[in-house]
């Protein structure tokens, strides 16, 4: 709705508001009664206005729009707006105003003021939902006013004013000091409206004497006689609004307005210590846990913490807070856990992590520190809490599994050393053969060479060969070197029959040395495993010296066989005709058990601990003549 006399200012506003892509249906008015005709449609957006026109003016047309459509955004659109009036006009409700001379801010103050009335109105559909449900029950509570007044014909003008709103209102009419303050201390009162100036007392006083006894209450003066600078005082001091007696068409929507403000600050004063009490009581729950635990804001600043942080640390609440926790923790990890932290307060995500912190002994102990986010209802982070649990023993156990886990390895190396070193003669005559040969074939090679016509040819055949030779003592020192090498378990594909063969080449000198037959039978389709090559190596070639050693005497076969067993896995077995086990066999794999004289016990216990740890089963069983068989089953890669 426009209200402007001016055809092309009217039409100049229109311009401006659809050159910004607004699609405008403009309603001009004129007069006081087109005004209040065209205020009863609905579908009204705004209300923009002239300041002067010859038989209305904008002020009157405000005051006319805050009593019948309060919800409206209203902007003055004048040439004639002083400044002095300007500022009356958005005291009394006006949105905004715009001088003709500078038109570009029209646009920008339209979009602010929509915008700004369409986040009033979803409040208030959201306030109405909470209570529209009870509204149709309820039983309006009277309006308990306060008025300080000494004239009763005003007195009576604000009541009936108030009441032709459908306000309830019970009335306590007051004109002397002792009388407002008697008032005041009675408590059953919602709302002070007070006139400026009376005989024996004033408005002032009473508004400091309203502002110590009762702050929480709305306070409106209602005054004919109140300047601009003593109502701006007022205002500072701590009125709620004032209202000239010519212009009482404002005091329902100050009074209105006064009362809502007041109920929002209660609601907001209710929800801020429900969060108190609330805070309280975690804060309580928090100092009575039995592990340490501590808050801090948003920031991760101004840290809280409980007893028992306290007392192991010895640093005092205010010394723990800021950056002063980091006191405690150890050197070494302080520097990576404040980054943690602060990546934490910077994402939102939750912290843990594991760091020293130090006692008020001086003792340093492994924590596992934890922290999550409390959130208000949009989302933003109030606080943070967190706890700190003693993981010491924890620690402790895993550098004692890790320990023995190295011992293990080392043991397990000490093995395969002294096996190799076992076969040193039989490794020497293994690699004594090619070698032999080559330096055969290296002679050979240069006596074809040395001739008065060279026989290349010849000399490139044992060239040849002796490059063969070299190749295969150059294999089986790769296969010994593999058992000595260290570091951690590599885990590749295997082929179990490519290392049955390597095993039976290494140990077959030293099998005929003793009379004994090395057989293989193996499934040519026998799928790979995913394992350690030189730890499955390893427990072959103990379980087939174990063979080889059963059967030193009487000389005989060892066979080693691969399959599929019935479940799926890989089947490795190795059958000797030797002695065969002892009566207790389940003992032959206990650390240091040995039916050996020379014996050191670990090579089973060893050969059973690596097929474990790569998901296996190694066990033993009694031929149905004389020696043993020893199993072990690989899942297939």
């Amino acid at each position: 709705m426009l209200l402007e006399d001016d055809t092309r200012d009217a039409g100049l506003v229109q311009d401006v508001l659809e050159a910004d892509n607004f699609v405008c249906d403009v309603i001009r008015t004129q007069t006081r009664a087109e005004f209040l005709a065209a205020l009863d449609d609905d579908a009204i957006d705004l209300i923009l206005a002239d300041y002067t026109l010859p038989s209305f003016d904008g002020l009157s047309a405000l005051m006319l729009a805050s009593s019948a459509r309060s919800d409206l955004p209203f902007i003055f659109v004048s040439g004639t707006l002083g400044e002095e009036v300007a500022v009356e006009a958005l005291k009394i409700g006006a949105t905004d105003y715009i001088l003709k001379t500078g038109m570009s801010r029209l646009v920008p103050s339209v979009q602010r003021a929509l915008r700004e009335a369409r986040v009033r109105a979803e409040r208030k559909m959201a306030a109405d939902a909470a209570r529209g449900r009870h509204e149709a029950v309820e039983v309006k509570t009277p309006l308990r006013v306060l008025l300080l007044e000494d004239d009763p014909h005003d007195a009576k003008l604000i009541e009936d004013l108030l009441e032709a709103d459908h306000f309830v209102c019970e009335i306590s009419c007051v004109q002397t000091r002792a009388e407002f303050l008697a008032a005041l201390k009675g408590r059953g009162i919602d709302l002070i409206l007070a006139d400026y100036q009376l005989p024996s007392f004033d408005g002032l006083s009473a508004l400091e004497l309203a502002r110590s006894e009762r702050p929480d209450l709305p306070f409106i003066f209602v005054s004919g006689m109140i300047g601009e600078e003593a109502a701006i005082d007022a205002l500072r001091i701590g009125a709620t609004d004032y209202v000239l007696k010519p212009r009482l068409a404002r005091l329902v929507p100050a009074v209105q307005r006064a009362l809502r403000e007041a109920r929002e600050r209660a609601e907001r004063r209710v929800a801020a210590e429900a969060a108190r009490r609330s805070e309280k009581e975690l804060l309580d729950v928090i100092e009575a846990i039995p592990t340490m635990a501590f808050t801090t804001l948003a920031d991760g600043g101004s840290a809280w913490v409980n007893r028992r942080w306290v007392e192991y640390t010895g640093l005092s609440v205010d010394s723990t807070s800021g950056s002063g926790w980091q006191s405690a923790v150890h050197p070494d990890d302080v520097d990576g856990h404040v980054n943690k932290w602060q990546v934490s307060i910077a994402s939102g995500e939750p912290f843990e992590n594991e760091a020293r912190h130090r006692s008020a002994t001086g003792e340093y102990r492994w924590f596992l520190v934890r922290a999550v986010p409390l959130r208000d209802e949009s989302g933003r982070i109030r606080k943070w809490y967190g706890t700190l649990t003693d993981i010491e023993d924890r620690k402790r156990a895993e550098d004692e599994r890790e320990r023995l886990r190295q011992l293990e390895a080392d043991l397990a190396y000490m093995n395969r050393v002294m096996t190799a070193g076992e076969l040193a003669a039989s490794l020497g005559h293994e690699i004594k053969q090619p070698i032999t040969a080559a330096v055969m074939r290296a002679q050979a090679c240069a006596r074809w060479l040395c001739r008065e016509t060279p026989d290349v040819a010849e000399a490139c055949v044992d060239a040849s060969a002796m490059v063969e030779a070299a190749m295969r003592a150059a294999e089986i020192i790769d296969r010994v070197r593999s058992l000595y090498r260290r570091g951690p378990p590599q885990e590749e594909p295997v082929q179990l029959n490519e290392i049955v063969r390597e095993m039976t080449v290494l140990l077959s000198e030293t099998a005929n040395r003793g009379s004994i037959s090395l057989r293989t039978a193996l499934d040519p389709g026998l799928p790979a495993t995913t394992a350690d090559r030189v730890q499955l190596q390893q427990v072959l070639l103990n379980l087939m010296i174990n063979g080889i050693e059963a059967m030193g005497d009487t000389g005989g076969e060892l066979t080693v066989t691969s399959k599929r067993s019935e479940d799926g896995q890989l089947l490795i077995s190795v059958t000797d005709s030797g002695t065969g086990l002892p009566d207790d066999s389940e003992r032959i794999f206990e650390a240091f058990f040995t039916t050996k004289p020379q014996g050191t016990g670990m090579g089973l216990s060893i050969s059973r601990r690596i097929v474990e740890l790569h998901g296996g089963r190694l066990w033993a069983s009694r031929n149905t003549g004389r020696g043993a068989t020893f199993h072990f089953a690989m899942p297939a890669a």
